[in-house]
């Protein structure tokens, strides 16, 4: 059906042998979906997508605070390039890292927010894992420009 010929790098025949002799304890392994909620409580981003945003407010019961992308923090910190100012210049550039000086293109490259990468790449990495999800997967689309020709050519690539 997805024209994809699994490779021998993590044993999938074995695998498969093993299962058809033994079977598997639940039917269904995996079903990924962007949920806010559970991915909040965990300290995670939602499912499979890119951050939103690598910095940005969270408002609570308690109170407001302030939310940094956890894997850019360490990175900057590692860096000893973490600092008050910065925080201010990536919350001035609405959690995008792009337009800051001080921050490597390496870095730049690994946190750029959902809105600074093409929605096709997006797409073709779901065509890719689509394969190995055993009952469906749903992917929220991000174009700041949005219009029915866009749409649908994302649509019918997809």
């Amino acid at each position: 059906m997805w024209n994809v010929t699994p490779s021998d790098r993590w044993g999938w025949s074995a695998l498969r042998e093993h299962i058809s002799k033994n079977g598997v304890r639940n039917s269904l392994l995996v079903a990924p979906m962007p949920t806010a909620s559970t991915s909040q409580i965990l300290g995670n981003n939602e499912c499979f997508e890119p951050y939103t945003s690598n910095i940005y407010s969270r408002r609570v019961l308690s109170g407001e605070f302030v939310v940094v992308n956890k894997h850019l923090l360490h990175d900057l910190t590692e860096m000893g390039i973490w600092s008050p100012v910065l925080k201010n210049q990536i919350i001035y550039e609405n959690g995008s890292v792009l337009k800051i000086p001080e921050i490597p293109d390496n870095l730049k490259a690994i946190y750029k927010t959902i809105w600074e990468i093409k929605q096709k790449t997006l797409v073709n990495m779901e065509i890719d894992r689509g394969c190995y999800i055993d009952k469906s997967q749903s992917l929220n689309i991000h174009m700041e420009q949005p219009n029915f020709q866009k749409l649908t050519s994302l649509h019918f690539h997809a």
